[in-house]
């Protein structure tokens, strides 16, 4: 019964592990980058973890607006939560690469600079999210932020980047690290959800009163 309730996470878990145990062994193309490009099969796959994470947050931000439903609230916070934890794995990742490839772990890129950019967005939104006491009032500032904090790193992290003249970036390459780290974005995509833990939990609220409201409307677990 719980592998067939589950199977998607045991899934996730053996497309991972398919995709790091390739990493280490797969044969690498004589580039300039030598055998750093195994960083590719990490390193990208986090950042699409937390962009899937922030696409999470971002629909659950707007459906709390739309239904005022808290449980709605505590699902967008937590994905921004993972979310953030992916990002920063992803750019210690890289400026482990960059230091390999360019000989300094941050250079002056639109890339890494607008990536580091998202990241201070949604900084500011956890910030701003444990500056209010009100829990309803914190629901609502805090969804009309996130909303607009993935836009803006939607700009930031996606667009602008392709719009500057140049970057030292890596893009598309045809190589044969290119399956192995798709599968290995998709085990992220699986198993996501486990990783950001979608319960309600006593701890999220500032007083027990408003922990014993919460609970009467969020008995069960949130599945998406």
């Amino acid at each position: 019964m719980m592998l067939k309730r589950d199977w998607w996470k045991f899934l996730g878990a053996g497309l991972l592990l398919y995709a790091i145990i390739v990493g280490f062994f797969v044969d690498i193309p004589d580039t300039m980058i030598q055998e750093t490009m195994r960083n590719l099969f990490y390193h990208v796959g986090m950042w699409f973890a937390m962009l899937s994470m922030l696409i999470v947050g971002f629909i659950y931000s707007l459906r709390y607006l739309r239904k005022f439903d808290e449980r709605e609230d505590v699902v967008a916070v937590e994905a921004v939560n993972v979310g953030l934890l992916f990002g920063f794995l992803g750019i210690f990742s890289g400026m482990v690469w960059a230091n390999f490839t360019w000989g300094s772990p941050w250079v002056k890129d639109p890339k890494l600079n607008g990536a580091a950019v998202g990241l201070f967005i949604y900084l500011a939104y956890m910030i701003l999210r444990g500056s209010i006491d009100d829990v309803h009032k914190r629901a609502k500032v805090g969804a009309v932020y996130n909303i607009f904090a993935f836009v803006l790193w939607i700009v930031f992290v996606l667009i602008m980047p392709r719009l500057a003249a140049e970057s030292i970036h890596p893009g598309k390459t045809d190589s044969p690290v290119i399956p192995c780290t798709c599968t290995q974005v998709c085990g992220w995509s699986f198993t996501r959800p486990c990783w950001a833990g979608f319960y309600s939990h006593p701890g999220y609220f500032n007083s027990e009163s408003e922990s014993v409201s919460f609970k009467k409307h969020s008995k069960t677990k949130i599945n998406f």
